[in-house]
């Protein structure tokens, strides 16, 4: 059953990326995140509620809550960086190397979690590797101000999140998975605004192009439904299987990407996603 919440995870996942980026033409990265922050929290608990699993919050001890509120800092400092390459960058720059946060969360699985490790892990890995420099090219950028910029976030993006993951994995232990998630929603959802209130970009709620806030909205809604499908299959299955299919989502993103804003991969990027695939596909054999 874990397989296909993952599946889930990978879908929703690669809607989230397209329409985040209709969402930040003209919005701030930064409150955009709040908002769809906040549609990601209502739909969470909706859920918890729904189930009946909102009293087990009084059983969670003090290790478990430390983790998913670390799991939820890292969320939201991946959040804030992802938003932020999405609005400088190409989707088909920015999500490969968002995804590339794969590499350091099987690491981190083999070496934190005592996950085991063989040739075909090994063998995946450096394929994604190669795949994903060979879809990084930021000399293509035309504004020579924005070269590299989308590139620093987006790094940063999937360093939290490969976090996120192993955080996530140690802090749902003995918890039901989606309570766990609308808990970490909190964490984010407080760090979010606390960017807005810092950076004093409460005027820009405002002036918001209505057209934005429902992609804004609907992105929040993919986020949580991709959200509990991947930490469902994080409960059930290993993360060293589960990161690799939920960052499949790349191949959902693009082909929305080419849909919506006629995104082309050169010849090179076109490689090295066909490697990122592949490489995927052995981790999980």
């Amino acid at each position: 059953m874990w397989l296909a919440f993952a599946a889930g995870s990978a879908l929703f996942a690669g809607l989230t990326s397209v329409l985040a980026k209709c969402g930040v033409r003209t919005t701030d990265s930064t409150v955009a995140t709040a908002i769809r922050t906040g549609v990601v929290l209502i739909f969470a608990w909706a859920i918890v509620f729904v189930q009946g699993t909102q009293s087990q919050i009084f059983d969670l001890d003090a290790r478990t809550v430390l983790f998913l509120v670390l799991s939820g800092i890292a969320t939201g400092a991946s959040w804030l960086c992802y938003f932020r390459a999405l609005q400088l960058g190409s989707i088909n720059k920015v999500v490969p190397v968002d995804k590339s946060s794969i590499i350091l969360t099987v690491l981190l699985s083999f070496l934190l979690l005592g996950e085991p490790a063989g040739a075909a892990p090994i063998a995946g890995l450096v394929m994604l590797g190669v795949g994903t420099f060979l879809m990084i090219d930021p000399k293509e950028d035309t504004d020579e101000n924005l070269q590299g910029h989308w590139l620093f976030y987006a790094v940063l993006s999937a360093v939290f999140a490969a976090l996120t993951s192993i955080l996530g994995k140690v802090g749902i232990v003995g918890v039901d998975s989606n309570l766990g998630t609308a808990i970490r929603t909190i964490v984010v959802l407080v760090m979010a605004w606390m960017m807005v209130a810092v950076q004093h970009k409460e005027a820009d709620l405002r002036g918001m192009d209505r057209r934005e806030l429902g992609f804004i909205c609907a992105s929040g809604l993919a986020t949580g439904a991709s959200w509990l499908c991947f930490f469902r299959a994080l409960q059930e299955g290993p993360a060293s299987l589960v990161v690799p299919i939920d960052k499949l989502s790349i191949l959902v993103s693009i082909a929305f990407g080419a849909i919506v804003f006629h995104e082309r991969l050169t010849k090179r990027a076109a490689v090295g996603l066909a490697m990122v695939t592949v490489g995927t596909l052995i981790m999980l054999l």
